[in-house]
């Protein structure tokens, strides 16, 4: 299931997802995007990484971005985002 991106790990973790669903090793992202494989771990973290270097990775591995009315979070997104707290 997708949720919406609300936060740099939110992004972050949106594109590790995508990366493995695709067999995507980590180091042929960096490479194919011309970003250092540091950087796409920064990124796969949730740490703030440019806008450019994003578009780069994105588009490396056939994605890109949409833009969308924010929106309350779901039942579902609440849910998750409390059960998350609950493992720490």
């Amino acid at each position: 299931m997708h949720f919406p991106i609300r936060t740099l790990l939110d992004l972050g973790e949106a594109v590790r997802g995508a990366r493995c669903e695709q067999g995507l090793k980590a180091t042929l992202v960096a490479a194919q995007s011309g970003r250092s494989r540091d950087l796409l771990h920064r990124l796969e973290t949730g740490r703030d990484v440019t806008t450019g270097a994003l578009l780069d990775v994105l588009r490396s591995m056939g994605y890109t971005l949409r833009l969308e009315p924010l929106g309350l979070p779901t039942l579902e997104e609440v849910r998750q985002r409390f059960a998350e707290d609950d493992d720490d």
